[in-house]
């Protein structure tokens, strides 16, 4: 199967049964909170994401790839463990860089707001 059609199966059933077979062993990944090395550490983040966020939920906005490398365009939604159960939502853009192999050697999460931006909504719901 074609890595395009693996990634939109997998953000369509994010954080659930993802494909890391599709990651170099010692892939690099950043985001606004994270920043590491490894695929065992990129399925721990996944794992920390499917036991502490509720109805996790990845929409896939947009998808190309360039030469070697792929960006994707997306949503990613929860409600948060708070009595209250606000649900969260961050839009962003992943670059994914992709070896030889074709496998993934980087993977760089924007987000299109701040941290603080993601700490209000828990407590002021838009």
């Amino acid at each position: 199967m074609d890595i395009i059609e693996i990634l939109k199966d997998d953000y369509q059933r994010f954080p659930e049964n993802q494909t890391y077979s599709i990651y170099a062993e010692d892939v690099y990944f950043q985001d606004a909170v994270f920043k590491f090395r490894g695929v065992k550490l990129y399925q721990w983040m996944i794992k920390f994401i499917k036991t502490f966020f509720l109805n996790p939920k990845m929409d896939l906005h947009n998808i190309q790839h360039l030469g070697d490398t792929i960006k994707t365009e997306w949503t990613l939604s929860w409600n948060s463990p708070l009595p209250w159960k606000p649900r969260i939502s961050i839009s962003g853009w992943s670059e994914l860089l992709l070896n030889s192999d074709d496998l993934i050697i980087s993977h760089i999460d924007y987000w299109n707001c701040s941290q603080v931006d993601v700490l209000k909504q828990h407590f002021f719901p838009q």
